[in-house]
């Protein structure tokens, strides 16, 4: 891992796209953090780590939210400064931990931080992966069939809303290159500065990929099991930008091959009829 959140690229003298993480540590949301959603990012923060406005744990003086485990501390308080019985608190609906409750840990804290970690020259990027928030049209992962097209995919990146979010849901949201709240200028010369970047970088520019990890069956449960699963898609693409694996080109982009993503294990939940949703594409929505 060399970062969570930021990168900054730009061009090596080899000619391929190099990146930097500017910052010294990883700023994550507590609520759902826990060994089994994301295993690293919770051991980065048993030390040295600041805790905003989640819940205390007064016995131990340890940090507290939701998700975390099934136990909230009985002799708490809460993000607001209030001392309550925790168990009791929560069984009435109440919160521990703000929803947007955070951890700020140093990147050294890490258990899988690359060596590379402080090389000034970057890190080589052989992969972007843009991805949006879809119940049902998007595939699970698909290609880009060039750097071109890539910058169309990233420019179309849509998501459904969460009631967390806004108080709605399924409202489609059309959010470009999951930048729109943070490109300080007009999404246009954005865009056109991709374009101009594939063309310095001709065939070394990294392969572009998008991923949904949403798609709902009827009942609107979630059909991938997402978390540490998700190194399976990661995997079939690593297997792309080696050239060591095929696919099937379509309309929309180059597809897995039924059976090339590797489901060994989770066979009983992702089932070929499963597999089969997650690559199909709905073109009536």
């Amino acid at each position: 891992t060399v970062g969570d959140d930021i990168a900054w690229m730009k061009q090596g003298p080899d000619g391929r796209l190099y990146a930097i993480n500017p910052e010294n540590g990883f700023f994550g949301v507590a609520p759902g953090t826990n060994a089994k959603s994301n295993y690293n990012a919770l051991a980065s923060t048993r030390k040295n780590t600041i805790f905003t406005n989640v819940a205390i744990n007064n016995d131990d003086m340890t940090a507290w939210w939701e998700g975390l485990d099934k136990n909230p501390p009985e002799n708490a308080t809460d993000w607001k400064g209030n001392k309550v019985n925790g168990k009791e608190y929560t069984a009435a609906g109440n919160k521990l931990a703000h929803p947007n409750s955070r951890f700020t840990a140093p990147a050294q804290n890490c258990p899988c931080i690359s060596p590379e970690f402080n090389n000034p020259q970057g890190v080589p990027i052989s992969a972007i992966i843009f991805g949006g928030r879809r119940a049902a049209t998007t595939p699970l992962v698909y290609q880009s069939f060039s750097w071109q097209h890539g910058t169309y995919v990233g420019s179309a990146v849509s998501s459904e809303t969460t009631a967390a979010a806004t108080g709605a849901v399924g409202v489609l949201r059309h959010d470009p290159m999951a930048m729109k709240p943070f490109c300080g200028y007009h999404m246009a010369d954005y865009w056109a500065h991709w374009l101009d970047m594939g063309k310095k970088l001709g065939d070394k520019a990294p392969k572009i990929f998008n991923v949904n990890w949403f798609k709902q069956d009827e009942n609107g449960n979630f059909i991938w099991p997402g978390f540490g699963d998700n190194m399976r898609v990661l995997d079939w693409i690593i297997k792309r930008c080696e050239g060591t694996i095929d696919a099937e080109k379509t309309p929309i982009g180059y597809l897995p091959k039924k059976g090339d993503i590797n489901l060994k294990g989770i066979e009983d939940e992702v089932t070929s009829e499963v597999e089969d949703k997650l690559l199909a594409v709905d073109r009536d929505l």
